[in-house]
């Protein structure tokens, strides 16, 4: 299973909308996205990803409750972090890195993935700690975003091209 992670997109509609035509040509299975979606206009152009969405509200994030109201049918937005499990792989995504020294050292998690920093971050194989890095681009002026092979516990990062 191939997943797609993001965070940080900040409401940059083009580069959200590269994401969403890597993954959808990528053939992953889910997206997670770890924060920072910022307002209720995103879903414009999430609303063409092919695989389901899941994500985590980051500190930035305005009106919440509009923006899970607009992701109805597109995915969905937990409060902080959310646990899942894909192909057997238990996964946490986070926004901010609370706690990373901890979730590392605990053993509970195969893949740690999380947001907010802007900074590109892959480490590690048990577990697998991703922050693709910052989708928008506004503070670093690199947009990425990254996937994450679970069967080989791999990660890429992607860079999105501004135009």
């Amino acid at each position: 299973m191939r997943i797609g992670v993001m965070a940080d997109s900040h409401e940059n509609m083009p580069m959200i909308a590269k994401a969403v035509d890597l993954f959808n040509g990528s053939g992953v299975d889910i997206v997670l996205h770890a924060g920072d979606f910022i307002s209720p206009i995103t879903p414009r152009e999430f609303k063409n990803l092919r695989p389901k969405l899941i994500g985590v509200f980051g500190n930035n994030d305005g009106d919440k409750l509009l923006l899970q109201e607009k992701f109805e049918g597109i995915g969905e937005i937990y409060e902080d972090y959310h646990e899942i499990e894909l192909s057997g792989k238990r996964i946490v995504l986070m926004h901010q890195p609370k706690f990373l020294p901890s979730l590392m050292a605990g053993g509970k998690y195969d893949v740690i993935i999380y947001g907010h920093t802007h900074k590109v971050d892959v480490r590690g194989k048990k577990p697998l700690v991703v922050n693709p890095g910052e989708c928008g681009g506004w503070l670093t002026g690199k947009s990425t975003v990254g996937i994450i092979d679970l069967e080989t516990m791999k990660a890429q990062i992607f860079e999105l091209k501004w135009a």
